[in-house]
């Protein structure tokens, strides 16, 4: 966990955690001391040391204390001066609408809930020394594209390629040609002249406020934050500290100087300020216009103006043509007001009011004091700086009636606050009650959450994070919206069952018929398509024929779970995988032979089962708990021998052998103990489905094998994605990637295999059984709820997975062994962030003794136990490895096994 350190503004502090709910051992929080101007470097300063002060055991040293966990300073305790109607709050804590583009968002969502991902995929990615981020509380920036490896150096500081018009406004940092990733010096608010000369012997890059310190860097930033007293001293973070950094800094300071700094372009970075009213309402616009595919925007807004944005709020009366740059949130609009352009309008409570506001006038409400409220009306462009900041303006009132004619009073400018007390911006900020503030919006938000529900067609609602709107439905006892009609979109109806049961479950009324519903309504659209094409099997060999088909295994390097339904058919799936033989081996095999007697017998040579089917019954009996033969029976009921399933109607399955002109002997042999996390189930299903193909004239190629081994899995209903299947039946290293929608047919990109097969490296990759197992079924049930439900932080780790196997197919297709070890270990911790289960402590005792010996590491598949699959750092490594685990294997069961890449994949012969 990287803990987060928020300067906030001092009425802020003591409530932050009780009005927004975040962990106090995650989140802490302070404010600059009463009276000081430290600046933001000597904010940082303050900040550490408080955090240091207060959760220090005993007298740990402060160094020690640093490289113990990673840290992100969020510096949000200004005045918002030009910001007023969040100054009370923090601009940190502004709400944002929902991106009409965008899955997973929360209707409660704030800036800080916009910023914090990409600060945390920074820092995830810092290399060891790098523990403190600095970043600004007023900004949202997105990085289109996936990041870049972060370098190592006491100083990073990221930036964007901007012109000199727009830089010219904002700190600046110089590179010169020869030497483009380091800092040469930085520059605050250069003319257009200085940049464009710059352009002559190297580059410049705007700065955006996202900058890494070494502990080293950090120290020697405390130490320039104070006087030589000791006591605090006022040190900018950027005009001073910034520029002393570089190899020609524009402040001598030798110390500083001597700081490696690295400036890194945000790749598809996107810059968005919030820190006026007029910033607020067109970073917002810009956010909201970065899409404009109508494909790709998932509901159809009916508002007669782009740039109305209303939230937590009431209104009722509709907005016009000319009603434009209007901001609503927290409030209620009645139907007497008129509305023109250029409104913020905040915290006001619900009211009959006649109001008409002209062009540029805002209002602000702020509960102070047990039931009072201060009234502010301002003009859009006021900046409350200086000796306005402090002037007492603005009346106190504790009635809505008096309150209504007050704001009346004072759009029209005739306001008399003779009988008022007064405040100042400064003071209401100081004592705003920021529980009420914020009770208030909840109370707005509850009505807003069955309107929208209501309103889905026009509103965000099922693109919303569903699992944060069904825990709101629960605690709220709010009512749930009318079934949806069995017209809508499939995958919607889904999220809605799914979100029903949810609500259901937290509210004690059980939700299990809904869950059911929500995979049921999934499996219907994976499996509709297929089951349409009914098949005939004939047989195509001789009386004294067998058809043998064989698979190797798979190992996922990059990408699981992102071929998992219902994501893959909202975003397309992209995976790496690779496919292997076991002891020289294909360890999947399947045997089809005619015999005489028209019945199917199924046999198992590794479970040493046999069953024998003369019934249609008895192969529709393949979803039977426990059956052996599960698989066999759906893979022939997928293959005609079924009335549900085949062209031609036959009286019974006796009827059909003779027709067909035998019956069947399947055999099935496994060499691989079950839980593996080896793909086992998904291509021992290919593997049989090749099998009878071949057996029966049906002529599936592999892509259709593996597209039916998907409905198979389906019918079975043990779910799963299409990885598997394609990971074994297509041999050799390969991308797999699908797009959105409900036709899953990966794209195949085969990759070098150098680093697997080259003598350099072939020994460095290691298999280990464990001996310990975990059905796949269990846990993919939990990941898929949250996929209906568009969980939003587990959607962010899916999209960051399928970004990592980009990294990992550059890797893999630069032959770079030692990036390729490092990239599996980010998958295992990937793996490991969307399920903890993942890495239970058997698993990490083996982990343990190898780490130091091993670039990267993971359980293929789902984990929890099967094989651990390792990449030793070189051969040395590899065979102290193999000792360690051999000598002392910790469970009975536990064995190395060899491993050779397949380049075949499924093949099926005939004797």
């Amino acid at each position: 966990m990287t803990k987060k350190l928020l300067s906030l503004p001092p009425n802020l502090v003591g409530c932050f955690h009780d009005i927004t709910g975040l962990s106090r051992s995650e989140f802490y929080c302070t404010s600059d001391p009463v009276g000081h101007r430290l600046g933001s470097g000597g904010g940082t300063t303050w900040i550490l040391e408080e955090c240091h002060r207060e959760s220090a055991d005993g007298n740990e040293p402060f160094g020690d204390w640093m490289g113990k966990e990673r840290k992100i300073i969020i510096h949000a305790g200004g005045q918002s001066r030009r910001l007023p109607a969040y100054a009370p709050s923090g601009k940190v804590l502004t709400p944002v609408p929902i991106f009409r583009w965008e899955r997973g968002q929360s209707l409660s969502q704030t800036l800080l809930d916009l910023q914090l991902p990409l600060y945390e995929r920074i820092m995830a990615m810092a290399p060891e020394g790098l523990n403190t981020m600095i970043v600004s509380g007023d900004v949202y920036i997105r990085a289109a594209e996936q990041l870049a490896p972060v370098p190592k150096a006491d100083v990073v500081c990221y930036g964007l390629w901007l012109s000199s018009s727009i830089a010219k406004n904002h700190g600046v940092f110089y590179s010169t040609h020869d030497a483009p990733s380091t800092l040469n010096r930085m520059l605050q608010k250069p003319s257009v002249d200085q940049l464009n000369a710059l352009l002559q012997t190297g580059y410049f890059l705007t700065d955006i406020g996202i900058w890494l310190l070494s502990d080293r860097a950090v120290d020697l930033l405390r130490k320039r934050s104070r006087n030589a007293d000791g006591s605090f001293r006022e040190y900018d973070l950027y005009s001073e500290f910034g520029r002393a950094l570089g190899t020609d800094p524009e402040i001598i300071d030798p110390e500083l100087r001597e700081l490696s700094v690295a400036i890194v372009p945000l790749p598809g970075g996107q810059f968005y300020h919030f820190g006026t009213g007029r910033e607020m309402i067109s970073s917002t616009l810009a956010v909201q216009n970065i899409v404009n595919d109508q494909r790709e925007i998932m509901h159809r807004d009916r508002k007669p103006h782009p740039s109305i944005f209303v939230q937590n709020a009431i209104t009722e009366k509709g907005f016009e043509p000319n009603n434009t740059n209007i901001w609503v949130e927290n409030s209620n609009i009645g139907k007497n007001w008129t509305l023109t352009s250029d409104h913020i309008i905040t915290g006001v409570p619900r009211n009959d009011w006649e109001l008409s506001l002209k062009p540029g006038q805002c209002i602000d409400i702020v509960p102070v004091g047990e039931d009072g409220y201060a009234v502010r009306v301002y003009n859009i462009d006021d900046r409350f700086a200086g000796e306005e900041q402090k002037r007492p303006q603005f009346p106190v009132v504790t009635d809505i009636d008096d309150m209504g004619r007050m704001v009346k009073a004072m759009l029209a400018g005739n306001a008399d606050m003779t009988d008022h007390e007064l405040l100042s911006a400064e003071k209401i900020s100081d004592i705003a009650r920021l529980d009420r503030l914020v009770g208030q919006r909840k109370d707005f938000r509850k009505t807003n959450r069955m309107a929208i529900a209501a309103n889905h067609h026009h509103s965000v609602f099922y693109q919303s994070d569903l699992l944060e709107a069904a825990k709101a439905f629960a605690a709220d006892g709010l009512a749930l919206p009318e079934p949806l009609s069995e017209s809508e979109p499939l995958i919607k109806r889904a999220s809605d069952a799914m979100f029903r049961s949810e609500v259901k479950r937290m509210s004690g009324q059980g939700g299990l018929e809904e869950r059911e519903r929500a995979f049921s309504l999934l499996r219907d659209g994976l499996t509709r398509n297929v089951l349409q094409k009914k098949q005939l099997p004939k047989r195509a060999v001789c009386s004294d024929q067998i058809v043998w088909s064989r698979s190797p295994v798979r190992i996922d390097l990059a990408g699981g779970w992102t071929d998992t339904a219902p994501y893959c058919l909202m975003e397309g799936g992209s995976v790496i995988n690779f496919a292997i033989e076991l002891n020289g081996q294909p360890p999947l095999q399947a045997y089809v032979r005619p015999c005489k007697e028209p019945h199917i017998i199924c046999r198992s040579i590794d479970l040493g089962a046999e069953e024998r089917i003369d019934n249609y019954d008895a192969i529709l009996d393949f979803h039977r708990v426990g059956s052996p033969f599960s698989i066999p029976k759906a893979a022939l009921a997928l293959a005609g021998f079924h009335p549900r399933f085949c062209s031609v109607t036959y009286p019974s399955l006796k009827a059909q052998l003779e027709d067909f002109g035998s019956g069947l002997e399947i055999t099935l042999f496994s060499a691989i103990p079950a839980g593996s996390g080896l793909g086992t189930s998904s291509i021992l299903a290919a593997t049989v489905l090749g099998a009878i193909s071949d057996f029966c004239s049906l002529a599936w190629d592999k892509n259709e094998i593996c597209s039916r081994t998907l409905v198979l899995e389906q019918l079975l209903t043990t779910g799963g994605g299409w990885q598997d299947q394609f990971g074994g039946v297509i041999g050799g290293v390969k991308l797999l990637q699908t797009v959105r929608g409900f036709e899953q047919n990966p794209v195949v990109s085969w990759l070098p295999d150098t680093i697997f097969t080259d003598p350099e490296y072939a020994s460095c990759h290691l298999l280990y059984y464990t001996g310990i197992t975990r059905t796949a079924k269990d846990i993919l049930a939990e990941i898929v709820r949250n996929m209906f439900l568009n969980e939003g932080s587990q959607l962010r780790l899916l999209r960051s997975m399928k970004a990592h196997t980009m990294e990992m197919y550059d890797a893999i297709m630069r032959c770079n062994f030692e990036r390729f070890g490092e990239l599996i270990r980010k998958t295992w911790h990937q793996n490991i962030s969307i399920d903890r289960g993942t890495n239970p402590p058997e698993v990490e005792a083996i982990t343990r003794r190898v780490d130091d010996l091993c670039l990267g590491y993971k359980l293929p598949g789902a984990g929890g136990g099967g094989y651990l699959y390792m990449i030793a750092k070189d051969p040395e490594a590899a065979a102290r490895i193999r000792q360690k685990l051999h000598t002392d294997p910790l469970r009975p069961n536990a064995r190395l096994v060899d491993l050779s890449l397949s380049r075949s994949g499924l093949t099926v012969t005939r004797s």
